[in-house]
């Protein structure tokens, strides 16, 4: 990152953006009290510096057939530099996997896995995490039912 803080004006950026990212420079510009000039240099800074990664659509899985949501706990059968290393890069590869996590405790990693039903995730751990010989053991958490889901960074 930097060490430029951000000041409230940029917090205020960020948090509009984070609700609606296609906000106009001239729209987010009246939501900060800024004109259009400052709120675009602040804009471009805080996408150069990283603070913003990038803009995304969040879409509804359940209407694209994808609303059947696991949480697979993975341990690796030992744990060295270049096993996690070489399972990283097979997981960024795996289209299912939404989301992947290195953790703390029994398990090495925390996947969210994407898929329309039961069957088809029983086929994924066979036919996709079954094949990447890293892995020693998983364990699958089903989502029941969504309560809350912001895609959104506290500020």
């Amino acid at each position: 990152m930097n060490d430029v803080l951000l000041d409230a004006i940029d917090l205020r950026i960020l948090r509009a953006l984070q609700e609606n990212a296609r906000l106009t420079t001239k729209e987010l510009a009246a939501r900060v009290n800024l004109s259009t000039t400052p709120v675009f240099e602040r804009l471009k800074r805080l996408e150069k510096d990283g603070w913003i990664k990038k803009y995304v659509a969040v879409l509804d899985a359940e209407k694209l057939g994808r609303g059947f949501t696991v949480f697979c706990s993975v341990k690796l059968k030992q744990m060295s530099r270049q096993v996690a290393r070489d399972f990283v890069s097979i997981i960024r590869d795996i289209p299912q996997v939404a989301e992947c996590y290195n953790i703390s405790g029994e398990y090495d990693y925390l996947l969210k896995i994407q898929s329309p039903d039961m069957k088809y995730y029983n086929e994924f751990i066979i036919n996709v995490l079954g094949n990447i010989d890293a892995i020693g053991s998983v364990l699958s958490s089903f989502v029941m039912n969504e309560i809350k889901n912001t895609h959104a960074v506290y500020l």
